[in-house]
């Protein structure tokens, strides 16, 4: 857990460093990007970022829960800044401070959060480990725009093909039963509100893929003509396939005889080895539907990824992520890279840090939810996002675990998502 003053400090200023690095190549014009649902511009989501963490870390008290009493050091923040009341759209006409003005807004939040950590108590971090995640997770965010847009990789090392063969595919079965879901309150470790608490859940038996479907698995869904097949998409889904207009995966294209994929701003052969990913919970139902299989429910997931309902925070036990999880962004791209993959107790596969992996439930409060300080995290998304599991190639180490949940609308495909089946 980051409690250590001095762990917790290095970790903000190294997010911190993460954050200005994704976008610090970017020049003139790169940094004026269309309006998108699901983008943000990027000057507004880098001071966000200081934003959220000055809002938390400085002006935010118990008694005080709008920041009322004490103000930003840069002005008009809050009507600029704030998710919570700034809609989306209006986003692209603010008239936002030079951004020379935003990073020295980013310089003075991170240090005066690193002034009022060190004179924290024990029971007071709980505030900077939420500003610590939330940054993490928009650096992967930032990666994600970079990705939408066809702009330049950031300059440090980035995701690359797998270069390794796929395993070979298998069922891993689970006798099911009882177990506990959910983040425990004396693990000693941070749990946003959508993980609390853990209660008691009872999945029948079942069978899971030992890894995520790779391209090539997806690719010969695609060439039988998946996308054009009515009888595989739920109603939801043709009507989303319908405005879309797809007939492939999300920065797919075929060159000739044979297929390639963009990232950022380069095209390469698309490595059917690698796992699929841009897909979202459309795709990889209709998919699962022509193979005969199904998605597993985030309870099965958690049960299969905590080895039968263990104790433990990750398929391989209780210690921090090794290298191959290929996690923090390296360069071994999904499910290990180069490394062999991960491979947990039962048998299971890049679990974590491979893909984000699609469930089939909906995202809905755990039994006795409770809003947090950040009140806006969860509630409002709660029956209308679905549920993703195990972290992507491109999640902080720090931030993803076996019980982390994440939540997005199910046709979003620019998130990057793939999914494993389960056997009907």
């Amino acid at each position: 857990m980051l409690d250590d003053v001095d762990a917790l400090a290095a970790a903000l200023e190294e997010s911190r460093e993460y954050t200005l690095s994704m976008y610090a190549h970017l020049e003139g014009g790169q940094w004026q990007v269309p309006l998108l649902e699901i983008v943000n511009p990027p000057i507004w989501e880098l001071a966000h970022i200081g934003y959220f963490q000055e809002f938390f870390c400085r002006r935010w008290r118990t008694d005080d829960p709008g920041g009322r009493r004490i103000p930003s050091r840069l002005a008009a923040a809050d009507s600029l800044f704030d998710s919570r009341t700034v809609p989306h759209d209006d986003r692209w006409r603010l008239d936002y401070p030079p951004l020379d003005a935003v990073y020295g807004y980013l310089r003075s939040t991170l240090d005066e959060t690193l002034d009022a950590l060190a004179r924290s108590g024990c029971g007071e971090r709980s505030r900077f480990r939420l500003a610590l995640f939330h940054e993490d997770m928009h650096g992967e965010a930032l990666l994600m725009t970079l990705q939408t847009l066809g702009l330049p990789a950031p300059n440090r090392d980035h995701r690359a093909p797998s270069r390794r063969k796929a395993s070979a595919l298998r069922d891993i079965a689970f006798a099911g039963g009882a177990f506990r879901q959910g983040a425990r309150p004396d693990d000693g470790e941070h749990a946003f509100d959508n993980e609390k608490w853990a209660h008691e859940v009872r999945v029948a038996p079942f069978a899971i893929a030992s890894r995520p479907v790779t391209n090539g698995e997806f690719l010969a869904f695609v060439e039988e003509g998946g996308y054009s097949r009515v009888d595989l998409w739920s109603q939801a889904g043709q009507q989303w396939l319908d405005t879309s207009g797809l007939s492939e995966p999300r920065h797919w294209e075929r060159d000739g005889a044979r297929w390639r994929m963009r990232w950022c701003d380069a095209w390469r052969a698309l490595d059917t080895e690698d796992l699929v990913f841009h897909v979202g919970r459309f795709e990889a139902e209709a998919y699962c539907r022509w193979a005969g299989r199904r998605l597993p429910t985030e309870s099965e997931w958690e049960f299969a990824a905590t080895n039968g309902g263990d104790e433990v925070r990750y398929p391989w036990g209780d210690e921090i992520p090794p290298v191959e999880a290929s996690l923090d962004f390296r360069d071994e791209g999904p499910g290990g890279g180069g490394a062999v993959p991960v491979v947990g107790r039962t048998g299971l596969e890049a679990m974590i840090g491979g893909v984000w992996e699609w469930t089939a439930s909906p995202f809905a409060p755990y039994p006795g939810f409770e809003t947090d300080a950040y009140a806006e995290y969860s509630a409002p998304w709660f029956h209308t996002h679905g549920v993703l599991r195990g972290g992507c190639f491109a999640t902080r180490s720090r931030l993803v675990h076996s019980r982390w949940r994440n939540f997005y609308l199910p046709h979003r495909n620019d998130v990057f998502a793939g999914f494993r089946t389960c056997a009907l």
